[in-house]
């Protein structure tokens, strides 16, 4: 028997990632963080993060932006509206995930 109640199913494949996932909480206090901050706060190297916030960008959860600081390039990085919903439903998923038992 198959159903499609169990609470894994309202996971967000996208932000389940450890990763991904702490990416995206990490940006979820903060309007905008700076690359180097979120990659040193999130324990990754440049170009793990670097892929990992292109995938919640093409699903449209964190918006990029580039300018510079001085003659220094930057990258900033925010939670999009979609990002938080996001993040605020798979949380909920979770939940009830560790909520779910046999009795």
């Amino acid at each position: 028997m198959t159903s499609t109640s169990h609470p894994r199913h309202q996971l967000d494949d996208v932000i389940h990632s450890p990763v991904r996932l702490s990416v995206v909480s990490a940006l979820s206090g903060v309007d905008r963080a700076e690359f180097g901050e979120v990659r040193d706060t999130v324990e990754v190297s440049d170009s793990v993060l670097s892929k990992q916030v292109a995938a919640l960008e093409a699903a449209g959860y964190v918006e990029v932006t580039k300018g510079r600081v001085g003659r220094r390039p930057r990258t900033w990085l925010a939670l999009t509206d979609d990002g938080r919903a996001a993040l605020r439903s798979h949380l909920d998923a979770l939940r009830a995930l560790l909520g779910h038992g046999l009795g």
